[in-house]
């Protein structure tokens, strides 16, 4: 059997996606800055995908641009937030994603900025109390906190922070690379300056993603080139994964509830099995339903021989998973993520991470084959 559990990296493309895709692959070649019926055409698409998402959203169509994914659109809401804004001091927390961290972190290297890391708990909980200190020390700051941990699951209450910003006249950015198409974002009630997606990790095309700029929030193009995207993004669209992302959006917006229920369902009876099966099991993050993002499951194994070896092992019985330590050895640097929160490092970890496609009986056979490598490895 082959098990897919790494969906936080990247998910199958849905297959309503890829006919969608196929058929502007086919029919519809022309460049959407061209000015004749060929470009018109694929103009429209564009544009009809781009009122898709801001719908969804809540959002006018002006406000969304697309992207060649996450990474870009975080560097362009952080590099131009700043800069645009004459701000001098941004916030964040040590465990974001690096699209984000290390992106401030040379901000600062080159005298642009101060930056600020907000303590976490040992369940990857920022601390929200630190974070409206340093808003009262410095309320013109740039803000960047990720929706959810991709690492951990760990949930950060955006529209808590989206009205400290607010109260303190700070620009807010968010992450939401893991948690876009898995629940439902009203950016008009959130009251967001920035949020960035990527279309791969909801069952779109890799290469495509998009930046949402709340239409208060004035910022100028991170990549010069072009007039397309409106001004702000130079360079050909790339039409067949943009009509692939809103495709894939729009089918997760109509399944939503239903996979939500199923894929949580997948985390807790693995959850259930795991503590049966594996002695000595631990699980990192926030484990509450409502504080964790439900298509991510981070485990601590026993401290063994195997650690070294564990995702290997799961590779050749067929089983993608991620993974990592919070260990410093060699070239592998480990997790900052699991460092920051605490983690024993002498434990190996696994981020298992669901989908609708995932079934019970592939939870059985991964379970199954964690403890027969637990148990040769004791």
């Amino acid at each position: 059997m082959q098990v897919y559990l790494d969906n936080a990296a990247t998910t199958p493309l849905d297959p309503e996606v890829i006919k969608t895709m196929v058929s502007t692959m086919e029919n519809d070649y022309g460049n959407p800055s061209s000015i004749h019926a060929h470009g018109r055409q694929v103009k429209t698409m564009v544009e009809k995908a781009r009122k898709t998402v801001a719908g969804l959203l809540n959002v006018s169509p002006s406000e969304i641009f697309f992207t060649s994914g996450g990474t870009e659109a975080d560097n362009t809401a952080i590099v131009r937030g700043i800069i645009d804004n004459g701000l001098t001091h941004a916030i964040t927390s040590p465990l974001e994603h690096h699209a984000v961290l290390h992106t401030l972190e040379e901000m600062e290297k080159s005298g642009a900025i101060r930056l600020s890391l907000l303590a976490v708990d040992n369940k990857g909980n920022v601390d929200l109390h630190q974070l409206e200190e340093l808003l009262k020390e410095n309320p013109r700051s740039l803000v960047s906190l990720m929706h959810a941990n991709n690492e951990i699951g760990t949930l950060t209450d955006i529209e808590y922070v989206s009205a400290l910003c607010k109260q303190y006249h700070a620009i807010f950015h968010s992450d939401t690379v893991q948690t876009m198409g898995h629940y439902a974002h009203d950016l008009t009630k959130l009251q967001i300056d920035f949020v960035t997606g990527a279309a791969h990790k909801f069952h779109g095309p890799k290469g495509v993603g998009f930046l949402y700029v709340n239409h208060n929030t004035k910022i100028k193009p991170f990549i010069y080139g072009g007039a397309q995207e409106r001004n702000m993004r130079g360079g050909t669209e790339n039409v067949y994964g943009i009509v692939g992302l809103a495709k894939a959006l729009e089918i997760c917006y109509r399944d939503m509830a239903e996979h939500q229920q199923h894929i949580q369902g997948l985390k807790d009876y693995m959850i259930a099995q795991l503590k049966e099966n594996i002695h000595d099991i631990r699980f990192n993050g926030d484990m509450s339903p409502e504080n964790s993002l439900y298509t991510v499951l981070n485990v601590s194994f026993p401290c063994t021989d195997m650690a070294d070896m564990l995702l290997f092992n799961l590779d050749i019985c067929g089983i993608s998973a991620s993974g990592g330590s919070a260990c410093s050895s060699g070239s592998d640097i480990g997790s900052h993520v699991l460092r920051a929160i605490g983690a024993d490092a002498k434990r190996p970890c696994v981020r298992f991470s669901f989908c609708k496609n995932n079934t019970k009986q592939e939870i059985d056979f991964v379970v199954g084959k964690l403890r027969e490598l637990c148990l040769e490895k004791a």
